[in-house]
């Protein structure tokens, strides 16, 4: 019994020297490398996913976040709030641009920069980062100032702010190459030149750090590589072995990527003003105050999160404004300045033209159509309204035809129209007669004889 005890606890003894070494080993690395996707333009929406995506791998304590690239860019702003959290994240974050046709153009080469790592798949690119123009689009027809300056040798409005732009992101660009130790003069380059690199020549100008085919490739080429994080801390990763688990954006985040569109935040803008309008115009409908109301708060929202020009939204505002007062009080005047102030509106509204953040002409074009055509709709009632005879009231019972029920002198009463009527008339009636209404005063009938068909009367 005893040689048996002795067995057993030698047993345990060899599994707990055995387990020991592994089990620190495993909780110091962490079983998962969590992988973001970044897809299209980079915007709001792409800036909460990515801020819930790190909060979520530092509560887990993943050894690496894969953050996956494959955008044409996107807004400034939104770019400066990335690469801001992987700069200040407690985990380290490696981009990725994948797969093989995929690039990191624009806001995604500063993004890939200001990763610990930067790596690419075969048959990738990245580069053409220049600023761009941040303004309200030259409107056709218009003269050319800058042209002209340009001609007089001066240096015009235009050149100055965008060579303050792109100085900007100049000096941006270079600090995340300093910081990362990677090709600083090729990042200018990227930003004054616009030139793009593939991704063997990025490696071989020292712009990422290595080339791989897959996930997986890419933890194992990362593993005892060092990197360093926010507050100077060194970590060496150890990713041989991790398991990648991507990190899918919840609905909130889907929906907030679809209402920050500029064209659905256009086209909800209308859809609430339009249907308030209905909605006042025939008290009780409910539907279109509810949805007018729920679109226009969710434009309001995305525009408050967008970059807009608020003197464009007034001129929006003014163009419906005045085609709306065209439909109850028609002016050629109202409904051409109603016109033009919506388009102005539209081609001021938003001022960027960031890849993926463009606002539609074609929508616009539609949007002017319908409101066009919704206000012509509207005209044509009220004018066929107007011409129309009444259908209510003293001047519908005009040339009605009556029965005499009883007369006496120049008075009696007459039957028309479902009830009976006090009447006068300059003749002498007989009861049973057929008279027609001639007109109405207060509320006694003025009749007269129906004339023959033959002497123009009236039927």
């Amino acid at each position: 019994m005893k040689m048996v005890q002795a067995t057993l606890a030698a047993v345990m003894a060899a599994a707990a020297v055995l387990l020991a070494p592994a089990q620190p080993l495993a909780q110091e690395r962490g079983g998962v490398a969590l992988m973001i996707e970044i897809e299209g333009a980079i915007g709001p929406a792409t800036v909460r996913h990515l801020k819930e995506a790190l909060a979520a791998a530092a509560e887990r304590r993943a050894q690496v976040v894969i953050l996956r690239l494959n955008t044409p860019g996107g807004l400034v702003t939104s770019m400066r709030e990335i690469t801001a959290d992987i700069i200040a994240s407690p985990v380290p974050v490696i981009g990725y641009v994948a797969p093989s046709g995929a690039h990191a153009a624009s806001a995604g080469t500063y993004i890939l920069y200001a990763t610990h790592i930067a790596a690419m798949a075969p048959g990738t690119n990245l580069g053409a980062a220049t600023p761009v123009a941040i303004g309200t689009p030259s409107l056709p027809g218009l003269p050319d100032k800058d042209a002209k300056d340009k001609k007089d040798g001066q240096k015009s409005v235009g050149d100055t702010m965008a060579a303050k732009a792109t100085n900007d992101a100049v000096a941006m660009i270079r600090s995340l190459a300093e910081l990362r130790g990677r090709n600083a003069d090729w990042a200018e380059k990227a930003v004054r030149e616009a030139v793009s690199l593939s991704a063997t020549a990025a490696l071989q100008e020292h712009v990422i750090d290595l080339v791989a085919r897959s996930p997986n490739d890419l933890l194992q080429q990362l593993d005892g590589r060092k990197v360093e994080l926010a507050g100077g801390e060194t970590r060496q990763l150890g990713t041989k072995g991790l398991s990648v688990e991507r990190y899918d954006p919840g609905w909130l985040i889907r929906f907030l990527s679809v209402i920050t569109d500029p064209n659905v935040a256009f086209i909800l803008l209308l859809v609430g003003i339009y249907g308030l309008i209905f909605e006042f115009t025939t008290p009780g409908a409910v539907a279109p105050g509810v949805i007018g109301t729920i679109c226009l708060l969710l434009a309001l929202y995305a525009l408050s999160i967008l970059p807009i020009n608020y003197a464009g939204l007034a001129l929006l505002l003014l163009g419906i404004t005045f085609l709306i007062v065209e439909m109850f009080n028609p002016t050629v005047v109202l409904g051409l300045g109603g016109v033009a102030a919506f388009l102005l509106g539209a081609a001021m509204l938003f001022k960027f033209e960031a890849p993926g953040y463009q606002l539609s002409w074609t929508v616009v074009i539609i949007a002017v159509a319908m409101i066009v055509g919704l206000t012509v709709t509207v005209l044509g009632s009220l004018w066929r309204a107007r011409n129309n005879p009444a259908r209510v009231g003293g001047s519908a019972m005009r040339g009605m035809p009556a029965e005499v029920l009883d007369w006496s002198g120049g008075e009696g009463h007459v039957f028309t129209h479902g009830e009976r009527w006090q009447a006068r008339a300059t003749e002498t009636l007989a009861p049973g007669e057929t008279v027609e209404v001639a007109g109405i005063t207060d509320l006694t009938l003025l009749v007269r004889r129906r004339q023959p068909a033959a002497e123009g009367g009236l039927r």
